[in-house]
């Protein structure tokens, strides 16, 4: 469950309940994000030698003792240490677990192991947020962080019963200095890069979609959260279309779905004038980010051949930078008064960087 997302959701239940301002509960959004762009490296780097299940099961321990923690915080303060602790091992699960999930395939099924991995994600947004913020409103918020904590511990069972045993490989030390290393590397970074300026085009747009809906296109504010899941609905399919694409042709996947992405966040302004054009934008505007997700994870995973476990987890911390900074710059855009749909205008712009950053690395 995309705990990041929840919490959006859940955010005015929290607010009251800890009778704080909503946009200060929002600073419980941005600690789970600190804690994922802290966490993915460092985690990474210091667990490099362990053995892999070992590690995996060790993230996810952690994670639902954050959320634990989570549900029973006395106060705003408790509550936001719990989000940052929640978020540590979140980067580093996922870029341990993408290098676990090719290594258990051919090298042909790489990109394919990857989206499957990332499935969870994309799903979480067509079924798993709306559900967890009926919960909240239902049941209270807290019973929301207890049900992701269960739903982890099914997951650390899931991981000791499916993910083969394996055994650490040479001297801790030495494997540390070695994973930091490759990192020093100028084509990873223009990978990181490429990320950061393709997933930050999404979060300018995605980040203010409701008011483009409801501003532009004429939605009323009920309608947004079926639409949302339509999102989802693209994200899911464009997750798959990517992983099966990546596996003939990365690079051509990568440049595809990133000019895919320019193109339908620069026909937002068009797209946003009626109601049936703007649901076919939010459906296109999932599947055109999301077709990139694997091709961008295993184009770090590439160029930072020799330290695979920490570039991945790298890329996951590159991804939340993508979130607030989409998410900066599509403000700035919509306070320049020239439109609901701005954001996406300069989303467009964010995607044809990462273009031309991942035209620099290749």
């Amino acid at each position: 469950m995309h705990t990041e997302f929840v919490m959006m959701g859940l955010l005015p239940d929290v607010a009251d309940d800890l009778r704080i301002p909503i946009p200060t509960a929002g600073h419980l959004v941005s600690a789970y994000a600190l804690g994922v762009v802290i966490g993915a490296p460092l985690l990474a780097a210091v667990t490099a030698r362990m053995p892999r299940r070992r590690v995996l099961v060790g993230l996810m321990a952690l994670f639902v003792v954050g959320n634990a923690v989570s549900a029973a915080a006395p106060d705003y303060h408790a509550l936001l240490a719990a989000r940052f602790v929640s978020g540590l091992p979140h980067g580093a699960f996922f870029g341990v677990g993408a290098v676990v999930a090719t290594s258990l395939v051919g090298p042909e099924r790489k990109a394919r192991s990857v989206s499957l991995m990332f499935l969870g994600l994309t799903v979480a947004n067509i079924v798993g947020v709306p559900v967890a913020t009926a919960m909240g409103q239902q049941l209270g918020w807290r019973a929301t962080f207890l049900a992701v904590s269960a739903i982890g511990l099914a997951a650390v069972a899931a991981l000791v019963a499916c993910v083969p045993a394996d055994h650490g490989h040479g001297e801790p030390a030495a494997g540390l200095r070695r994973e930091l290393r490759a990192l020093t590397s100028l084509p990873v970074w223009l990978a990181l890069g490429t990320t950061v300026a393709g997933f930050g085009a999404l979060f300018a747009a995605y980040s203010y979609i409701t008011p483009m809906l409801t501003g532009a296109a004429g939605y009323a504010e009920t309608s947004v959260t079926v639409l949302l899941a339509l999102f989802g609905v693209g994200a899911t399919a464009g997750n798959l279309l990517g992983g099966r694409l990546a596996d003939h042709s990365l690079r051509g996947t990568l440049f595809g779905g990133l000019t895919s992405l320019a193109a339908v966040l620069a026909l937002y302004p068009v797209l946003m004038r009626t109601q049936w054009s703007a649901a076919l934008a939010v459906l296109l505007l999932g599947m055109a980010a999301f077709t990139t997700g694997s091709p961008l994870q295993l184009m770090v995973m590439e160029k930072a051949a020799a330290a695979p476990s920490l570039a991945s987890s790298a890329n996951q911390a590159a991804f939340n930078l993508a979130n607030a900074g989409g998410a900066w710059i599509g403000g700035l855009a919509l306070a320049t008064g020239f439109g609901a749909a701005s954001p996406a205008v300069a989303g467009a712009g964010l995607a044809v960087l990462g273009l031309g950053v991942a035209a620099v690395a290749y």
